[in-house]
């Protein structure tokens, strides 16, 4: 409906006022600047003057023209507010939040200034006062729900979960068709590991707004942890179709090609190739326009299941790696300062100070295995240990860590409140456990931020960097050509290469019968993730089935539980083409305490170690339950964990040389209950060999010492 014109008897001002307000910005200019040539100090022709530059997008004249108006009216907090508003618009959040703060002195109750300048706070990353903020326009305005959804926003970027779902539903009872919301809600479920509940939210706000590209993304990454490849990339798609320079969405596409799982008939070779054609393809999309955001895209995805293939990953990963490097270092060279400058110092200190970088810092495998031992058993006047963990858990373990350092940082920040943090520790040698599993982390390992870069085996694989100088291993993982699958100089301390303390968890008894498993009959625990299974072994489950013709395989649910039903399927198929069913010899437990667990382990007759990627917690747990493990040797360290376990156990025996091999081993300590005593006596006499080792530690701290004072004489010279 077309608006009427604004009466001629009307005061001037008004009849401006009136076409801004409809809209029609040329004529309120015309209007407020005919005011202007015979009242030139009129105060709100100057004012709303400026906000129309202000909507026209002329933010420099707007800004001259609000301020003069300030000029002669210093009481006008509407006018503060929106020369705060255009600031923001320029990007000058500083002087923005004095605008803000200026109209609050004056009016402690204006809510849009408390809103606009809580949005201030959130770009500027200060969480805490943007919640403050936020949480007065709602005791002034409870029904805003803009500062709802925002206040949710802001306790989801602290991890306050629960606040920010309470926050998004406060949003939507206000307002159901707010897309935004339920996508904020579907981000919370998530993080919380509602799965279910996240993927049907994220539905929602596309049902709402089907043009959302950050729902498609978000949904397209749900579905690739789900092993839904073909599903996330039809996501992906879309998402660029309606973006398409959205670097996160072009980044994960690529990563999507490496599939978690694989079904009936998949092959993990098309897998790699696919992924080999689509990272060459990223490389060349960013370009000079694209490469800015590039920091952006970099960890939302990475190559993770690429370790799973029993491959030498080493070219493909440095080719992923020199990515990775190239985008930040871009990022690093936008900054106002230069990373490099300080890294250009010499410590006079005999004290060499080590960063740990690791999202990881609570009961979790890479710090059971690795990282705790450093805290405990690195000599403190010689080493001083600076922790850098951005990752939102924490439990007593992070507190052990917490006080086992002399510098601690932890929780949620920006790339360059990261940087920032470890450059002013002047950081001499920086470790980084595990590369592959954490956003920030594969961020920060892509920059030169310390004089010495070092990644150990969280993640056993090369990184793949240019920016990594060494790779911690150990002896007795390694083949005799390991250094070729590294692009790192490879570093193998003795033995295990950690310090490892037993658990000594207390196990409870689990009634099997619950999951109709016949307990008369052998158990033969399975305990890998499903994307370690790869498919070329699963005729060594069908032949140990048919050979023992009772058994029982006990398989454990996947957190994803659709990778697990992939599995399932794929064995199911296996059994199947062999003439039995799968239903009778394997059943997917429901994931277990760890009470419960170590319970299974000890009732069990065999711990089968999956082949191509071993497991090393796993196999530590089974060896302090005194289960006997059968393994076979794998061409790279990743395969090679319970092997080397077993080897320094002096049990060479478990450790099949072939597949036929591992097949026999199985069956006889299935079916020799003597044999199997036998083992388990020889694992209970041998296993203390490999807890409370001090040996690797203490050659970890040599090469420290080494290497850091190295680079303090290259430095000096």
């Amino acid at each position: 409906m077309t608006s009427q014109p604004p009466t001629a008897s009307l005061p001037a001002i008004e009849i401006a006022i009136q076409h801004q307000r409809a809209g029609r910005l040329s004529a309120a200019e015309r209007t407020y600047r005919q005011i202007l040539e015979s009242q030139p100090e009129h105060f709100d022709a100057l004012h709303l003057l400026g906000v129309v530059a202000y909507q026209a997008g002329r933010h420099d004249e707007a800004v001259r023209l609000i301020t003069k108006a300030t000029q002669q009216d210093s009481s006008a907090f509407p006018a503060f507010n929106n020369l705060g508003l255009v600031h923001c618009a320029l990007g000058n959040l500083v002087e923005a939040r004095r605008c803000f703060e200026r109209a609050l002195a004056l009016n402690p109750e204006y809510v849009d200034a408390h809103n606009n300048l809580a949005g201030v706070f959130h770009a500027q990353a200060d969480l805490e006062a943007a919640a403050t903020e936020f949480q007065k326009v709602l005791v002034l305005k409870p029904d805003r729900v803009d500062a709802h959804f925002n206040l949710g926003n802001v306790f989801r970027q602290q991890r306050r979960l629960d606040a920010a779902i309470a926050c998004y539903r406060n949003a939507l009872s206000l307002d159901p068709s707010l897309a935004e919301a339920h996508f904020g809600l579907a981000n919370a479920f998530e993080a919380q590991g509602i799965l279910a509940a996240a993927l049907a939210e994220y539905q929602e706000a596309l049902q709402l707004k089907p043009d959302l590209a950050e729902a498609h993304f978000r949904l397209g990454s749900m579905l690739q942890d789900q092993g839904m490849v073909d599903e996330a990339i039809a996501c992906f798609n879309t998402a660029l179709a309606l973006k398409p320079n959205y670097v996160e969405v072009r980044w994960n596409l690529a990563m999507s090609q490496l599939a978690l799982a694989y079904g009936p008939g998949e092959d993990p070779k098309v897998f790699r190739d696919r992924f080999s054609c689509a990272l060459a393809e990223l490389d060349a999309w960013f370009d000079g326009d694209r490469i800015k955001d590039g920091h952006k895209a970099v960890g939302s995805q990475q190559p993770f299941y690429l370790a799973y293939q029993e491959c030498d990953n080493r070219d493909l990963l440095s080719q992923y790696g020199n990515l990775c490097a190239r985008l930040m270092k871009s990022w690093q060279d936008d900054q106002t300062w230069i990373p490099c400058a300080a890294l250009e110092h010499v410590s006079a200190e005999k004290i060499v100070r080590v960063g740990i970088v690791s999202a990881y810092i609570y009961d979790h495998s890479v710090w059971t295995a690795i990282v705790k031992d450093w805290c405990e058993h690195l000599t403190r006047d010689r080493i001083a240990l600076h922790i850098f963990c951005p990752g939102n858990v924490c439990d007593e373990e992070t507190a052990f860590a917490r006080s086992h350092s002399v510098y601690f940082l932890h929780g949620t920040r920006d790339l360059r409140e990261w940087v920032d943090a470890i450059l002013g520790q002047r950081i001499d040698v920086m470790i980084y456990p595990e590369i592959g599993m954490d956003p920030m982390t594969l961020k920060l390992a892509s920059m030169r931020i310390a004089p010495v870069q070092i990644v150990a085996w969280g993640h056993p694989q090369t990184s793949g960097l240019p920016t990594m100088d060494y790779y911690l291993s150990a002896e007795d993982f390694e083949p005799k050509d390991g250094q070729e699958h590294y692009r790192e100089r490879l570093i193998p301390l003795p033995h295990l290469g950690c310090w490892y303390q037993p658990l000594r968890v207390e196990s409870v008894d689990v009634d099997l019968g619950t999951w109709q498993v016949e307990t008369d009959s052998p158990l033969l625990v399975c305990a890998g993730t499903p994307y370690k299974y790869d498919p070329a072994y699963d005729w060594l489950l069908v032949e140990i089935a048919r050979r023992l013709n009772r058994c029982r395989f006990l398989f454990f649910l996947d957190r994803h539980e659709n990778l697990s039903a992939k599995l399932q399927e794929r064995l199911e198929f296996e059994f199947a083409q062999a003439g039995l069913n799968f239903g009778d010899y394997g059943v997917f437990l429901p994931r277990q305490t760890r009470p419960a667990f170590y319970g299974i382990l000890r009732r069990a007759d065999v711990y089968l170690d999956t082949i191509g990627f071993s497991g090393f917690n796993t196999a530590m747990q089974a060896i302090e339950c005194g289960l006997p493990i059968v393994t076979m040797e794998g061409r790279f360290m990743r395969g090679r964990f319970a092997s080397g376990i077993l080897k320094r156990m002096g049990l060479p025996e478990l450790v099949a040389q072939s597949q036929e091999g591992y097949v026999d081993l199985a069956i006889k300590l299935a079916q020799e209950a003597n044999y199997r005593r036998d083992v388990r006596a020889r694992i209970a006499e041998s296993r203390h060999v490999l807890f409370d080792d001090a040996a690797p530690v203490r050659a970890l701290e040599e090469f420290l010492l080494e290497v850091a004072a190295g680079s303090r004489a290259t430095q000096a010279s």
